[in-house]
């Protein structure tokens, strides 16, 4: 039995709570992700995402200043294949471990498209990608495993004498996340990941695709190694009316223009085709309270669990049932649904599962 944990999300880009009003956006700045991760850490979440999309601040950064700010919660920072020589950041994540007392988790992310990864300086193809990033992962592990030097010849990377001081406080490494929908994604989990995270999908679904990833991680004998978990948005009110209402807030007035343009964002990207699909159900619903409407103003995970706290507890324990048990999720304003979220739902889910809240 996995221990149930909660992750929350650091809007380094901007937050908003009305997408099609542009006087409701705030820009990104250290007063704000402070205020965001403080928040989220007296709500009760163990892990913060920080994204490391174009328009993001830069995450490493970013998280080390967190980290200072703050006591508990761990940042989950991104490894992506091809941004930083995997000797340098195997260097990195074992300082940031040791400095922080073990407060990191490691986001393996591919990139949602060629174009992205081309304006970082990294020119291959996804399909390359998943190849470096598995070949980077197996070298990190490597590195921070040694007693002594190392010497690698890979495909892509060729080491010789290499030496990693300190190694990780976390044993035998922090933990790999990795979210994505595509079949090389989940290869790369099956292999690697200690938690594979879906975007937002129906509980059926997610459960049939953690016993396929399950049986994937077989051949690798981690099928009982790797865990699973949900990346979504939420909208929580004590009454269901107002949660509905601060979901239509969000998306209302929004210009052609903008939807236009999300529209044609990330097209490469398997869970982002997965996201649009989604968004075309009847009245935007997936469930009774499973909303895709946010996939019009945004790319990315786009689809919102919206309620009141028995409903939003609700359908969080039925991802639960299905076998998840991590939960990284976000919502509008980040600092006010955080707090909302600790205080609404969170009792309510830990008093269902109060042994997988107190499991190691």
């Amino acid at each position: 039995m996995r221990r149930l944990e909660f992750g929350w999300f650091v809007p380094t880009s901007g937050d908003t709570d009305a997408y099609g009003h542009a006087e409701a956006f705030i820009p990104p700045s250290m007063d704000m992700f402070e205020r965001v991760t403080q928040a989220a850490e007296a709500a009760g979440f163990a892990y913060i995402l920080i994204p490391v999309q174009t328009a993001c601040w830069e995450a490493w950064i970013t998280s080390a200043m967190l980290v200072a700010r703050t006591k508990s919660i761990k940042p989950l920072v991104a490894a992506r294949p091809g941004y930083i020589n995997p000797a340098l950041l195997a260097k990195m994540i074992s300082a940031f471990d040791q400095l922080s007392g073990g407060r990191v988790c490691i986001n393996l992310i591919a990139g949602a498209s060629d174009e992205e990864a081309a304006a970082d300086g990294i020119q291959f193809v996804k399909e390359k990608r998943y190849a470096l990033m598995d070949e980077e992962v197996r070298l990190l592990k490597i590195l921070w495993s040694a007693a002594g030097r190392v010497d690698f010849d890979g495909d892509f990377h060729k080491l010789k004498g290499a030496l990693i001081v300190p190694k990780p406080l976390q044993k035998p490494w922090p933990p790999f996340y990795l979210g994505g929908g595509s079949k090389q994604a989940w290869e790369i989990s099956a292999k690697h990941s200690d938690i594979h995270l879906f975007w937002g999908d129906t509980p059926e679904r997610i459960g049939q695709q953690i016993g396929e990833i399950r049986e994937l991680a077989r051949k690798y004998d981690r099928h009982d190694a790797i865990g699973f978990g949900m990346r979504l948005q939420v909208i929580v009110r004590e009454r269901e009316d107002d949660a509905w209402a601060a979901a239509d807030r969000l998306i209302a007035d929004l210009g052609e223009r903008h939807k236009a343009r999300i529209a044609n964002m990330f097209n490469a990207s398997e869970a982002n085709r997965r996201m649009k699909e989604l968004a075309k159900t009847e009245g935007m619903k997936i469930g009774p309270h499973l909303w895709t409407g946010l996939t019009l103003a945004r790319p990315g995970a786009g689809v919102a669990v919206v309620g009141n706290p028995e409903q939003v507890a609700g359908t969080l324990q039925q991802f639960i049932d299905v076998g998840c048990h991590s939960f990284c999720l976000s919502g509008y304003l980040h600092d006010e649904e955080a707090e909302r979220f600790g205080r609404l739902v969170m009792p309510v889910l830990k008093a269902r599962n109060a042994a997988r809240m107190a499991a190691e």
